[in-house]
């Protein structure tokens, strides 16, 4: 065989067989890779604090316009030219004489009707002895009663007409507005003036479905006229159909208004809800979760786990909010580094004694938002409880 084999094919396959001794050695004196060792997830270190919800009435504030109690425009009942009218301010009496129209001839109508029914008087008392005495009909005699209905008819019509150049204020209240001066010709039903009662006045609001169930007629309201001035109201009216627009009731606040405040201001009316139990926070406790609602982190009951409490704004001050939704006593996450998640395992500690305005009961030092506060927050933690950092709690 050797014959057959050339002096380059014989040194291609030494070359062949001497690479695959080397490759094979190297892999069998090859070391296996370490495996890898698993990455040590530190737990999140937050504070809680204890929250018991309290018994609260919460209050809506809604703002409303405040118009008269009621307006009158006074009008003239016959036609006829202004001879006398009051000035604008003036303070009326329901009944009080405001303006006189021309009389021209109506006195002199009115004596004409006098006379007709003196007329009318004599003939039918004279038709009526006649038919005691048999001389006349009963129709004659009801001939002559009708014309003296018909007389008294007409001289009560001359009066009225008469009496209607006197024009008098249909309520009490204050001249707003001299529509026709004096010299001026008025037809019949024609402006003259306008009257406004401004005792009491009047707040229109227009109160929220989910709060409506919760107002009555004769509650007391609180009102804040644009200026700060305050006062006290009752509600009056409830309207008994929703405002197909918004979707709202039109409430009416009854404000007495001996002082003469003007109608037309804008004001804050504050009404009482149905009491209920409700949770004293900090804003800056509230979060978002990924579906968009808001709620805080409160601790379970293994004391480890936290979970997202969806919550509802029940009442909001400057200083806190009070919110329901939560257990009546539950552990609120105050402080925490890092976001945070429902059923994340972590360490929790008390919140610091000096650090307690963050539930909602005083101003808040720091803003437990920010990561280099709450750092300094925990750490304060930390020092108050000894072994804190080797255990879960």
């Amino acid at each position: 065989m050797a014959r057959y084999l050339s002096s380059s094919t014989a040194v291609f396959l030494a070359i062949i067989g001497f690479m695959v001794f080397w490759i094979g050695g190297g892999m069998l004196n090859r070391e296996a890779p370490p495996e890898p060792q698993p990455v040590e997830i530190p737990v999140a270190h937050v504070a809680a604090s204890l929250s018991e919800a309290e018994r609260i009435v919460p209050r809506t504030a809604l703002f409303g316009d405040v118009v008269p109690d009621q307006t009158s425009v006074l009008r003239a009942r016959t036609g006829g030219i202004v001879e006398e009218v009051v000035t604008q301010g003036h303070e009326a009496r329901q009944g009080e004489a405001l303006a006189r129209l021309s009389a021209d001839d109506r006195e002199a109508g009115v004596a004409r009707a006098q006379a007709a029914v003196g007329s009318a008087e004599r003939d039918y008392e004279a038709a009526r002895q006649l038919r005691e005495r048999g001389v006349t009909s009963e129709a004659e005699l009801q001939s002559r009663f009708a014309q003296l209905e018909s007389a008294r008819a007409e001289l009560r019509a001359a009066e009225l007409e008469l009496q209607n150049t006197r024009l008098t204020a249909p309520i009490t209240g204050t001249v707003s507005r001299v529509i026709a001066e004096t010299g001026t010709f008025v037809d019949a039903g024609g402006e003259v003036l306008e009257i406004v009662r401004n005792d009491p006045l009047i707040a229109r609001i227009e109160v929220r479905q989910s709060e409506i169930t919760a107002v009555r007629v004769g509650q007391q309201a609180g009102v804040v006229f644009q200026g700060g001035r305050e006062a006290a109201g009752r509600v009056r009216f409830i309207a008994p159909v929703a405002t197909p627009e918004t979707r709202t009731f039109r409430v009416e606040v009854e404000i007495p208004n001996p002082d003469g405040i003007p109608a037309g201001l804008s004001a804050q009316i504050t009404l009482d809800l149905e009491p209920q139990l409700a949770h004293r926070l900090s804003p800056a406790l509230i979060r978002l979760d990924d579906a968009g609602r808001i709620g805080v982190f409160i601790v379970a009951d293994d004391g480890r786990t936290l979970r997202f409490a969806p919550v509802e704004i029940v009442q909001a001050r400057a200083e806190a909010i009070w919110v329901t939704g939560l257990p009546e006593r539950a552990r609120v996450v105050t402080i925490a580094q890092g976001a945070l998640s429902d059923g994340q395992t972590v360490r929790v500690s008390e919140t610091p004694e000096e650090y307690r305005g963050i539930l909602g009961d005083a101003e808040a030092p720091v803003d437990p938002a920010d990561p280099a506060a709450a750092a300094d927050l925990l750490g304060a933690a930390n020092a108050a409880e000894p072994g804190a950092g080797a255990a879960v709690r």
